[in-house]
């Protein structure tokens, strides 16, 4: 799954002493959340039990039943939050019962978050260099004419 992250110009959210709603506002920005869920969406509810157990490794059957949701459904929004590396996988039980679990990178959604910025630039630099080869492109077009 590539890399999204939707850019807006935002104020920080540091005047919400609520931490839901600074959340539900973050992940609507961020575009993780839709503009119409709210707290109550798997979605949100995926998201803050990464963020509230940090440290916990979960399995999918866990999940599934935690928030009873689908596999597929679980599976949507980890994907997103994977795809952003905010996600880090591991692995329980041996042999036949190998399990993936997944949790808040470094358990910390602070560190977590510096793996988002860091793909971001790398994205803007790609973004910037295409720009600068289609600008040479444009002026070598015009100096054949």
């Amino acid at each position: 799954m590539d890399f999204q992250i939707r850019v807006v110009e935002s104020s920080p959210l540091t005047g919400e002493d609520d931490y839901r709603k600074a959340v539900e506002k973050f992940l609507k920005l961020i575009g993780y959340m839709n503009e119409n869920d709210d707290s109550h969406s798997l979605s949100y509810r995926l998201f803050e039990l990464f963020l509230l157990y940090p440290d916990k490794y979960w399995e999918i059957d866990e999940l599934i039943s935690r928030l009873n949701a689908t596999k597929s459904a679980i599976y949507r929004h980890l994907n997103k939050l994977k795809a952003m590396d905010l996600l880090e996988e591991g692995k329980s039980g041996e042999g036949q019962n190998v399990r993936k679990t997944y949790r808040m990178r470094y358990g910390n959604f602070a560190k977590a978050w510096s793996f988002v910025e860091a793909h971001v630039r790398v994205a803007m630099e790609n973004y910037g260099e295409s720009v600068s080869h289609i600008q040479k492109l444009i002026e070598r077009r015009f100096l054949n004419e």
